[in-house]
């Protein structure tokens, strides 16, 4: 297995990274199967076709707590892991939401602003939610950065246990 890792951006809250591997697809999984079964540990781990999901150990688990989502591929002839860090689905769906009513408040808003000051009537509330809205998205960034950095730790020994799993993978 090719350890060199190709990540992205430390900016982005769900952190991506891609590893290649000489084997193919099959036997990848079969090693993992395998690794799963050996291997005394606490994860709490899901496979379902090429998709391998590990999550930390529910008495550790908080609301910031990552989950390890990686597909095993085959990409012109090479096999690829590919994985994604981030939060359990529904804290993620939860964050997506209130970005997206954010976005759309921030809309109205405009559109609001917009036909008061056409109709020359006083646009002093839609200017102050204008301005209260993409101070309220940046706090999100941030609470969504400090979260990241709380699951900074069980992030690394999800990292590790994967490392650990794909050990007899060349």
């Amino acid at each position: 297995m090719n350890r060199e890792e190709h990540e992205e951006s430390q900016l982005f809250l769900r952190p991506r990274f891609s590893i290649d591997c000489e084997r193919n697809v099959s036997d990848v999984l079969q090693t993992i199967t395998s690794n799963l079964k050996e291997t005394n540990h606490n994860f709490i781990t899901k496979i379902s076709d090429s998709h391998v999901i590990i999550d930390v150990p529910q008495k550790e688990a908080h609301f910031w707590s990552p989950q390890l989502h990686f597909r095993v591929e085959e990409e012109q002839g090479v096999t690829k892991i590919k994985g994604l860090f981030g939060p359990k689905p529904s804290v993620w769906t939860l964050f997506m939401f209130v970005h997206f009513f954010v976005a759309t408040a921030f809309i109205g808003f405009a559109i609001l602003f917009y036909v008061k000051n056409k109709l020359d009537e006083n646009v002093v509330f839609p200017v102050v939610m204008l301005v209260v809205l993409p101070i309220i998205w940046f706090l999100l960034y941030f609470l969504g950065q400090i979260g990241k950095e709380t699951g900074k730790n069980q992030m690394n020994d999800l990292k590790q246990f994967m490392y650990k799993l794909l050990e007899n993978v060349s």
